[in-house]
């Protein structure tokens, strides 16, 4: 029995002004999406998921415009409302639940005044009711200790944590649609399965529809009752997600299908020489990391690692996965000496980084170079391309300008981008070019040992295995060693020579990808494989 339509949309087209003319980034696309229905929508970076999703909620660009089309929702035009009205319906009847935390929660506000303002608004709920409200929506979306998380500020969370909290703020109201933009790209599997799980709930209890935007195809058609492929701004392909799937009718589907990883994919690396046979780069003994952290009752100690022991041989990778919090990036930064140690100890080729002085520091820097999860967070917007390459061998003092010129050309073509890219700004970038830059920059240097933190997390599936491609064949051309951190269980067994995996700070198995995916022993390993989407 057909459901009814929530929201229509009709021959949509959009354009954004640039400094070299209007550029139509959505053309004429049209879709309805009924009360109940989990629709999803996927493409890779650039092809307008998030645009159409800007155009519903009238959060457009200043530079954008809607130049045809219509968006009906229950019978209401909404590019004809006023904007009074539609500040009523933003949270209270559509929720959103966007990408990225860093820049959509406030660093000077806690999490439950940012939470609680979403119910006060719109009357929802008010004082001890409210903040009643927020602890079960916290509850809900998996916070530990939600009653003290309550209080604290978005820097205290990790930034799975953070993601969480978004999409306690978009289910706040219990609005009657909810788009959610790449809702759990931050997440762990087990997190993951247990925030759709809750969506589920919703769509099936409050038909609220859930407008899904997603890179990842596995959890489209694990999640979604219908898929749309976009594809540089054009709705190429739409259907049941089952049969998408199974039987896609674009090469560009086709694409996408093959592009995503499993745990059957084939391993990027040669993992025919063993670790036992090659000399540890890195060794890190019992090391732990204590925070004090805010109670009812005063301080307390929290530590975020503790007993953490595990080497990197040379020209190797060795991943951590585990779930957000569990103490991941704690202990890759304690290996790149940007956390403090607060037991035990890490060498770096025999040197001890606890007896280092700060010059001794500042050269180790050189031999072990990191690549965070946002590169355009970690790219500074003022900086043209070749300016953030270069900026390592500057502060390092290495070479004249001219050999740093030569240096930084000879990067960008070892990352697989032209030069002319070099006199553009990370703006002007998509998010794999601005990540192939971050991993540029990281070589600049020549490294000994790079520190991937949830490097591929954020890129869509055909960026994502191109960056991993590049990764693995950079690794055998420059010998290579990887600390590669990641929620994304598939991506770690193409990636992995050894695996360790993380909770609640401590590492609970370690072994090959096939000790590993193949027979786990730990409960909680074997609870992360079951909730891989299938």
């Amino acid at each position: 029995m057909k459901l009814e339509t929530l929201l229509s949309v009709k021959d949509l087209r959009v354009s954004f002004e640039t400094p070299n003319g209007a550029f139509e980034a959505i053309h004429g696309v049209s879709f309805d999406v009924e009360a109940g229905e989990t629709l999803a929508i996927v493409g890779e970076s650039g092809s307008g998921k998030s645009t159409i999703a800007s155009c519903i909620n009238r959060l457009l660009a200043d530079n954008g415009t809607i130049s045809a089309g219509s968006i009906d929702y229950k019978g209401r035009d909404l590019l004809s409302v006023s904007e009074a009205e539609m500040s009523s319906i933003r949270g209270m009847e559509i929720g959103l639940v966007p990408q990225d935390p860093m820049s959509n929660l406030n660093p000077v506000r806690t999490v439950g005044a940012q939470i609680r303002e979403a119910l006060e608004i719109h009357g929802i709920a008010k004082g001890p009711d409210s903040r009643e409200r927020v602890i079960e929506l916290l509850t809900t979306v998996g916070i530990p200790d939600p009653t003290v998380r309550y209080e604290q500020y978005p820097h205290q969370f990790s930034g799975g944590m953070k993601q969480r909290v978004l999409v306690a703020m978009g289910l706040a109201c219990r609005p009657q649609l909810l788009i959610a933009d790449e809702p759990t790209s931050a997440l762990d599997v087990t997190v993951q399965r247990k925030i759709l799980d809750t969506l589920g709930d919703l769509t099936s209890s409050a038909e609220t529809a859930v407008l899904l935007i997603t890179h990842d195809l596995a959890l489209a058609t694990e999640r979604a009752d219908r898929v749309l492929v976009m594809y540089h701004g054009n709705l190429i392909e739409e259907g049941p997600a089952k049969e998408i799937l199974a039987e896609p009718r674009e090469e560009y589907t086709r694409r996408l299908v093959h592009a995503a990883p499993s745990l059957s994919t084939t391993s990027l690396i040669d993992r025919s020489s063993t670790s036992s046979g090659r000399s540890p780069l890195v060794k890190v003994a019992g090391v732990g990391r204590c925070y004090k952290i805010g109670t009812a009752g005063g301080r307390s100690d929290f530590w975020a690692a503790r007993d953490i022991t595990f080497e990197i041989p040379r020209g190797q990778t060795v991943s951590i996965v585990g779930e957000s919090g569990s103490g991941k990036s704690t202990t890759a930064n304690m290996v790149l000496g940007l956390e403090e140690v607060d037991e035990g100890s890490i060498e770096l080729d025999g040197n001890f980084l606890a007896k280092m002085n700060r010059k001794q520091m500042f050269a180790l820097r050189s031999r072990m170079q990191p690549v965070f999860q946002n590169p355009f967070a970690s790219l500074d917007p003022r900086y043209t391309v070749a300016a953030s390459i270069a900026e390592p061998l500057e502060v390092h003092k290495v070479d004249d300008r001219n050999a740093r010129t030569k240096r930084v050309a000879e990067l960008l073509e070892q990352v697989a981008l032209p030069s002319s890219l070099g006199f553009r700004y990370p703006h002007e970038l998509s998010g794999g070019q601005r990540q192939r830059v971050a991993i540029a920059r990281a070589l600049a240097l020549n490294p000994e040992l790079v520190v991937l933190d949830e490097a591929v997390s954020a890129l869509d599936v055909l960026v994502q295995a191109q960056i991993l491609e590049l990764l693995a064949r950079l690794q055998v051309e420059l010998s290579l060693s990887y600390l590669f951190i990641s929620h994304d269980l598939a991506v770690v067994q193409m990636v992995s020579d050894i695996v360790h995996v993380m909770k609640g700070g401590r590492m609970v198995e370690s072994g090959t990808p096939a000790e590993i995916f193949d027979n786990p022993q730990d409960p909680y390993t074997r609870e992360l494989l079951a909730a891989i989407p299938s």
